[in-house]
């Protein structure tokens, strides 16, 4: 087990005086299928022959899950990065992505953008129904942006890029016109809002969207079961129907696995897999997720960059990623990972090499030459976090800081550490809720609801504003790049690492798809064998 190899490995290096626990995982392989990017057009591929359910399995699986979906399920509500991974087989917007990163119609059949670059026309697609049975009309199309621009309703979420939107009208019942008050080269991705029916008020507990799946019911704390939508109007899923397994005990996991209970599992870690048996195959990707430990700029000491730089030279990641995730994983050095390609800047990665020396250097120029005591909260039910976590406070104390853990359960994790900002530290993963930079920058603007970091530097906020203000795209990819820098030189974070994507895949069981954000795609799972 990796809390045996962990353990002698920190012993060997002279890191640990306390024992430890963790776990781990390991191996290979991706596929995706080709899909239309003309973004004017779309068209169905064709479901091969061989979809029927074999002799050796019912055509369904049970996935499993380490953490309760949110409170309410209406995606414009949702939360956790949980709760969208898995909705997203439920639920479309006019557009949405593919495996490649690409945006291609979904809800609307085509879309057209004027010369001006200001005015959006989509058509919807003819025919295509909700869950309910009921048509999607230009009415739900408007309803559901108009409802994410100024909410109106409790708990729906602002998106605020949606501000661009001067007006939306429904042209007829099957067009769309959006005018922008000024061009936005990131507003179609925006447009992966899921569209909802408007007359429907059920969304809170059995949401209703266009998506190959819709949702049949909710335990909470134990299950989600979704079915294939028959009347869904591309390729059909291949599965009847799909269990979410939720097991937030990570012990558990490897048992639910080898027991048959459970056919797949993303997010182990090395050691887990390599401790599945031959049942299984190991798919590997990336989870899309910028892992940092992230720090609470508005608390002392960490309201010192020079202590918040400390840190940064006092955590060796190449050695977290060889000592709890056997090599797996890509090192970053700020809030953007690599799968955003024009946007990673690879040179701020080792912006803060390993240095323990320099370290003690700045923690005695900020008055702490001895160093302070810090508490790291983690989620319980992440063990890839745990093990991070683990490293990191035998790391610091080479440079005289004294880190103790605090594991919390997902909710308090969420309601303390998130909502509430009642923390120092916490290792976690910050994902993109869609394929642009703004949605993993926008986050540390200082007036931002989700700041939870507290972090507040006007040149930052100024590097943002000018980046979505920008309407040519080289600018607006510098601006981000400068912002980028500036939370690497201000050390808002000690940025980590992109964590590797390690599913289990039980044998027999085939169409996995890895996408450039941070979503599992059910849609061509199937049976083989």
């Amino acid at each position: 087990m990796k809390t045996r190899k962990l353990l002698g490995l920190l012993l060997a290096l002279g890191l640990l005086s306390a024992a430890l626990c963790g776990c781990g995982g390991g191996s290979t392989g991706q596929t995706a299928e080709s899909k239309p990017t003309d973004g004017s057009t779309s068209t169905e591929a064709q479901a091969p022959a061989d979809t029927q359910p074999t002799e050796a399995h019912p055509n369904e699986i049970t996935v499993g899950i380490a953490q309760d979906l949110d409170e309410s399920l209406d995606p414009h509500k949702a939360v956790a990065a949980g709760t969208k991974e898995v909705m997203f087989n439920v639920f479309e917007g006019l557009v949405k992505p593919t495996p490649e990163g690409d945006l291609i119609p979904a809800v609307a059949e085509k879309y057209e953008v004027s010369d001006d670059q200001l005015v959006y026309t989509f058509t919807i697609r003819d025919g295509i129904k909700f869950h309910n049975g009921e048509p999607v009309t230009a009415g739900d199309v408007v309803n559901s942006i108009t409802r994410c621009i100024e909410p109106y309703e409790a708990d729906v979420l602002a998106v605020e890029p949606l501000s661009a939107v001067e007006k939306v009208t429904g042209v007829d019942e099957r067009t769309v016109q959006i005018r922008l008050k000024e061009p936005n080269t990131e507003f179609l991705a925006y447009l992966t809002l899921a569209i909802l029916p408007a007359e429907y008020d059920g969304q809170d507990t059995a949401p209703v969207g266009t998506g190959p799946f819709r949702f049949v019911s909710r335990a909470a704390q134990d299950n989600i079961v979704l079915e294939r939508f028959e009347d869904y109007w591309g390729e059909k899923a291949y599965l009847d129907k799909v269990t979410y397994k939720i097991i937030e005990n990570a012990d558990s996991i490897l048992m639910s696995l080898q027991s048959g209970a459970v056919d797949l599992f993303a997010h182990l870690t090395s050691t887990q897999t390599a401790q599945l048996g031959d049942g299984f195959n190991i798919e590997e990707g990336t989870m899309n997720l910028v892992q940092a430990m992230y720090l609470n700029n508005a608390v002392a000491p960490f309201d010192d960059v020079r202590v918040r730089q400390a840190l940064c030279y006092a955590v060796d990641r190449q050695q977290i990623l060889d000592l709890a995730f056997d090599g797996y994983g890509s090192l970053i050095g700020s809030s953007m990972y690599p799968a955003f390609g024009k946007y990673f800047d690879d040179s701020l990665t080792n912006h803060y090499p390993h240095d323990v020396e320099k370290a003690r250097a700045l923690l005695a120029e900020a008055g702490y030459p001895d160093g302070f005591d810090m508490t790291i909260t983690v989620p319980s039910n992440y063990q890839p976090h745990i093990d991070t976590a683990q490293v990191i406070v035998e790391q610091l104390k080479q440079a005289g800081v004294r880190a103790e853990i605090q594991l919390v359960e997902w909710a308090t994790w969420l309601s303390d550490v998130y909502a509430g900002r009642q923390f120092q530290a916490t290792v976690v993963g910050v994902d993109a809720s869609t394929m642009t930079a703004r949605a993993l920058l926008e986050r540390f603007t200082s007036t931002a609801g989700n700041n939870f970091i507290n972090y507040d530097n006007p040149e930052y906020d100024a590097f943002f504003q000018e980046a979505v203000s920008a309407a040519d795209d080289a600018a607006q990819t510098a601006a981000y790049k400068q912002a980028l820098a500036n939370l690497t030189e201000n050390a808002a974070n000690v940025y980590i690492q992109d964590l590797a994507d390690l599913v289990a895949v039980r044998k027999g069981l085939t169409g996995v798809r890895f996408y450039p954000i941070y979503v599992l795609d059910l849609s061509g799972l199937r049976w083989t064998d």
